[in-house]
């Protein structure tokens, strides 16, 4: 049976942006519902070939017969093992899609949506042992802070961190209602479901460790892309996007310009176009597309 997730978040952009040659080999990070891996295949021709990552067991019920596809049930920063394992040297573009899917936010008991009640979870893996109870009910109150802060670009993270200290005292918080009913009192008049979001946010990133991942990919995808190989990363907030910008723009996360003896960038990459965001066609019709951001690059 198909799990249900959300539609491919600016399709035709992912694919105009990878320039798909029909000999080539791709991969798909994030899996997901697969709609942006099979929009890859009709692309490719016989000799083509499509890897797609996913770490949810879900995205299991989703996976393509398909004999140019392979499906691969892990996280994305372990690329080059899984190249190397399939006995892939290189590869002629990489597509992710950073977005956490609809069916995760729809599932309550996943623990992603402000909007339904379960249980304090937010692991893309359910494998792994760190889940947000853990970090809810047993982080002090400084890493609190600082992941509030950090992640969530929440700044009065310090009283964030205290309130839940204080009430965790009383009793464990237990479910998402638990956690929004113990932040309430600190809910900015008419930006309740940001405040939320932005919290949530910060959970969900430390839970699945998604920066450093993150950070993982990028390098791991500009050693193991061909020259003229391309790399189309969306993002859904200003974290993500930050750490993909300036690593295209200068092959590092900080953001600093390195330039080789003749002067000239040490990035692997060149950027191809500008930013890209979904149409308003596309937000009314998926509205949770409507903080999505496209950037492509080439390998040098």
């Amino acid at each position: 049976m198909t799990t249900q997730y959300h539609n491919p978040v600016l399709l035709t952009e992912a694919l105009q942006g990878l320039h798909i040659r029909p000999e080539g080999i791709y991969v798909d990070v994030t899996f997901g519902g697969g709609g942006h891996s099979r929009a890859i295949l009709e692309q490719l021709g016989s000799k083509g070939h499509l890897f797609a990552f996913d770490q949810d067991a879900d995205a299991l019920d989703n996976t393509i017969a398909d004999e140019r596809f392979d499906f691969i049930p892990a996280n994305f920063s372990h690329l080059s093992q899984y190249m190397k394992y399939h006995k892939i040297d290189a590869i002629d573009g990489i597509l992710a899609d950073f977005g956490v899917s609809s069916h995760q936010f729809d599932e309550g008991a996943r623990g992603f949506s402000i909007r339904k009640e379960g249980r304090l979870d937010m692991r893309m893996n359910q494998s792994q042992e760190l889940d947000a109870f853990s970090v809810i009910n047993t982080y002090k109150e400084g890493q609190l802070a600082d992941l509030f802060f950090h992640f969530g670009e929440l700044r009065n993270a310090r009283k964030i961190a205290s309130i839940i200290c204080v009430s965790r005292a009383e009793r464990p918080i237990d479910t998402t209602s638990d956690l929004i009913d113990t932040v309430r009192p600190l809910i900015p008049k008419n930006f309740e479901n940001k405040f939320l979001a932005q919290i949530f946010q910060a959970i969900r990133i430390e839970v699945n460790n998604e920066m450093e991942v993150l950070k993982s990919f990028l390098v791991q995808a500009s050693q193991i892309l061909k020259p003229g190989g391309r790399l189309v990363c969306i993002s859904y907030h200003s974290l993500e996007d930050r750490f993909v910008k300036r690593f295209i723009q200068s092959g590092n996360f900080e953001g600093l310009e390195e330039k080789d003896f003749y002067g000239n960038s040490m990035s692997v990459f060149r950027k191809i176009g500008k930013l890209i965001v979904p149409g308003q066609n596309e937000r009314k019709e998926n509205p949770r597309s409507r903080s999505a951001k496209l950037r492509i690059a080439e390998k040098k």
